[in-house]
C-alpha cells in the first residue's frame, strides 16, 4: 500500500456482507481507520476479522480533527475514512478531511460500495434517470415546507434522507406542497426488517401511520413535477416532428427533448433518427 493516502471507504448500510473485497483489503492494510461511530466500525471490523486502530471522526469534531489526520497523512500514514453506514460525504462527514488532504497534496482514493441513496432508487419503480438528492431537510416544519416549496416545480425525481421519528411530518408536508405524487420509502434497507413502501404519498403516509412506529433512518424518493409519467410515444413523435420541421438537428432536439420530458437522451435520439429517415 502506498504511503500517505486517504481512502474514502464505503461500508455496509445494514447487512455486514455488503462490503467489497477491495474495501476489506484496504481496511486490513491502513495504519488508521477514522470512523464516524467507532462502535459500529469495530463491529464491522470484528465481523471480518480485522484488527486496526480506530479513531472517532464525526460531525462535531470534523473540523478540529482534520488537521491532525492530514498531518499524519503527510508524514506517510495511510488512513481509511468510514461512516456509520454507506459512502462518506453523502449526508455524512468527510468533506473537510478530503478538502484539506487534497490541499496538502495527499492522494485521495475512493473505495466505492453501498449507498442507501442508490439502493432505493434502483428498486423504487419510478422514473429516476435524473434525480436531485436533497439529503436531510430542516427538522422544523416551517423551514422544511419552505424548502419543499422551492422544489415544487423540479422536474427531476426528488430523493431525501429522513429520521424515522420525523417521517410522518415530512410526508404530510410533502403531500401538502408537492401534491399526491407517486413515491417510495425505504426503511431499514438491507437489514432483517427491511421495508419498502410504494404508492401515492397519501397512501404511503397512511401505511406508516397505521403500523408500529418506524425506527432508524429512511430514504424517500418522490416523482418529479413533470416526470411522474413519461409522455406517450405519440406525443414524443409530435414534438420530434415539430423540431425537425423547425430545422433543428437530431442531436440538438434530442438534448432539448430529453431535458424537457425526462426521457433518456439516447432513446429520444434513436426515435428522432427513425422519424427523420422515415
Amino acid at each position: 500500500m502506498p504511503p500517505g493516502v486517504l481512502y474514502v471507504v464505503a461500508t455496509p448500510i445494514g447487512n455486514l456482507e455488503d462490503v467489497t473485497l477491495r474495501a476489506l483489503r484496504v481496511l486490513r492494510e491502513v495504519n488508521l481507520v477514522a470512523a464516524e461511530d467507532t462502535r459500529r466500525t469495530r463491529t464491522l471490523l470484528a465481523h471480518h476479522g480485522i484488527a486496526r486502530p480506530v479513531t472517532s471522526y464525526y460531525d462535531a469534531v470534523e473540523r478540529r480533527k482534520a488537521p491532525a489526520l492530514v498531518a499524519r497523512l503527510v508524514d506517510g500514514a495511510s488512513i481509511a475514512l468510514v461512516t456509520d453506514a454507506g459512502t462518506p460525504g453523502i449526508a455524512d462527514p468527510g468533506y473537510h478531511l478530503v478538502r484539506e488532504a487534497l490541499a496538502a497534496g495527499v492522494s485521495v482514493v475512493p473505495i466505492p460500495g453501498p449507498s442507501a441513496l442508490t439502493a432505493l432508487v434502483s428498486v423504487a419503480g419510478l422514473p429516476a434517470e435524473r434525480f436531485v438528492f436533497e439529503g436531510f431537510l430542516p427538522p422544523r416544519s416551517a423551514q422544511r415546507t419552505a424548502r419543499l416549496q422551492a422544489l415544487a416545480s423540479e422536474a427531476r425525481a426528488l430523493v431525501f434522507y429522513e429520521a424515522a421519528r420525523r417521517l410522518d411530518g415530512f410526508l404530510s408536508d410533502a403531500e401538502g406542497i408537492l401534491g399526491d405524487r407517486q413515491a417510495a420509502v425505504g426503511r431499514e434497507l438491507t437489514k432483517r426488517f427491511e421495508e419498502i413502501v410504494r404508492g401515492p404519498l397519501s397512501e404511503v403516509r397512511r401505511r406508516f401511520a397505521d403500523g408500529a412506529p418506524a425506527r432508524g433512518e429512511v430514504v424517500v424518493l418522490i416523482a418529479g413535477a413533470a416526470g411522474e409519467e413519461r409522455p406517450a410515444l405519440a406525443t414524443l413523435d409530435d414534438d420530434i416532428r415539430q423540431a425537425l420541421a423547425a430545422g433543428q438537428r437530431v442531436s440538438e432536439l434530442a438534448t432539448a427533448l430529453a431535458a424537457r420530458t425526462g426521457r433518456p437522451r439516447r432513446e429520444v435520439y434513436r426515435r428522432a433518427l427513425e422519424l427523420s429517415r422515415g
